[in-house]
Parts: C-alpha cells; structure tokens; sequence
C-alpha cells in the first residue's frame, strides 16, 4: 500500500511502538494498516475420503481447487460452505483447516481447508466452472496445475494426513 486510502496521499514508513514501520499518512494524521482481500479454497473429499474434486475455470487450462472470497460478515468456515454449494451443489459434512498463504498476485489471504461432501455422485456445476472432475488422492495430485497455490495446498494436505 503506497498511498492513503481516505485521501490519497502518499505515505510514509514510520515507526509504531510495538508495531515496527507502518504506513503513515501525514494529511490524515493517522496509520495505515494493510488491507487485503480474504478468500477459501478447498481440498474437497468425497464422502468415503477416497476422491479429490478438481475444478477448470475461465478457460484456463489446468486443474485446481475450488475457491471464493469471504462475504462481509462470514466466517472462513461459512464461505466453504457457501461456495460449494454455489459452484457444485455440493454438500459440507466436515471440514478441517488445512493452511494459509498470502496471494500477492490478487492481494489476498488464502484459507485452505479440507472439506468432506455428501451427495458427490449428484454435483451439479454453476456458470463459473467449465469443468469439475473426481480424481483418486493420486491423480489428483498428479493433475493439478503445477506450481500453483492450488498445488501447494493440495501437497500441504497431503503431508499433513500422512502424519497422522
């Protein structure tokens, strides 16, 4: 953020106690914490936990996890919830948090959790996916796109149920 978002103003690093540099706008008087977007993705399971759904989107190519932004007033836990059933008609059993990471690209924190579904054999995708499919945990991780942050949060997942 290089410039105050009340005024416009250009803003400075400047010391806060306890806080490090942060911004400051000098016509406003005031600091400028970071301010970014928050969104969910999900590794969604089937219900016997044997299937990754994988998505394709905005005619671009390669699979990745489902996801959406966080509503005003909604909880990580309610946007998973709500974007699964939006997207693919599908419904959340359980879900568990995976990890997060910071998405420079669209200013966005990234919420992962894996998530288990019922009625999988009655997905029903909407207008903002061009193509779902159900892979084994192995192909799944062999078909998503590589190098993505879907990638990333679908090994972390992976990793993770191997400890237990």
């Amino acid at each position: 953020m290089k410039h105050c978002m009340e005024c416009g103003s250009k803003l400075e690093l400047k010391p806060l106690r306890d806080e490090g540099l942060i911004p400051y706008c000098s016509s406003c008087q005031a600091f400028r914490f970071p301010v970014f977007n928050t969104a969910v993705s999900m590794v969604v399971l089937n219900e016997s936990a044997d299937k990754i759904l994988l998505i394709q989107q905005y005619n671009i190519e390669g699979f990745i996890l489902v996801a959406g932004y966080v509503s005003k007033g909604e909880s990580a836990e309610q946007t998973v919830a709500r974007e699964l059933k939006e997207e693919t008609g599908l419904d959340v059993i359980d879900m568990q948090f995976n990890k997060s990471e910071y998405f420079e690209k669209s200013n966005t924190l990234m919420l992962n959790f894996a998530c288990r579904v019922s009625n999988d054999e009655r997905m029903q995708t909407n207008h903002e996916i061009d193509h779902a499919q159900w892979f084994s945990i192995e192909q799944a991780r062999e078909n998503i796109r590589p190098g993505s942050l879907a990638q990333r949060f679908l090994e972390g997942w992976y990793a993770n149920t191997r400890l237990r």
